[in-house]
């Protein structure tokens, strides 16, 4: 298991169009992923569960794997995190 927390600083947090760049960067790996908010886990994969978190700007979320490809996933979701999504 990796994990590696990231706070979310783009103005909208982690909703709609955002979240959906989140979910297809999380399903290019094999690993299983999960976001983690509040002790409240949710599967990184899941456009309903990451939305459910309501995560706003400022949050700091931490993220999870969990298989061959872990580490990587864990990375390029940070990576995605700190460059706002691409917006």
């Amino acid at each position: 298991m990796y994990t590696k927390n990231v706070t979310i600083n783009n103005e909208v947090g982690l909703h709609a169009r955002p979240a959906t760049f989140f979910i297809q960067k999380a399903n290019e790996f094999k690993s299983g992923i999960w976001v983690e908010k509040d002790e409240r886990r949710v599967n990184a994969k899941s456009l309903l569960g990451v939305l459910s978190l309501g995560i706003v700007q400022g949050t700091e979320i931490t993220l999870l794997a969990d298989g061959v490809d872990e580490q990587e996933a864990v990375n390029a979701l940070c990576e995605l995190v700190s460059e706002n999504f691409g917006e």
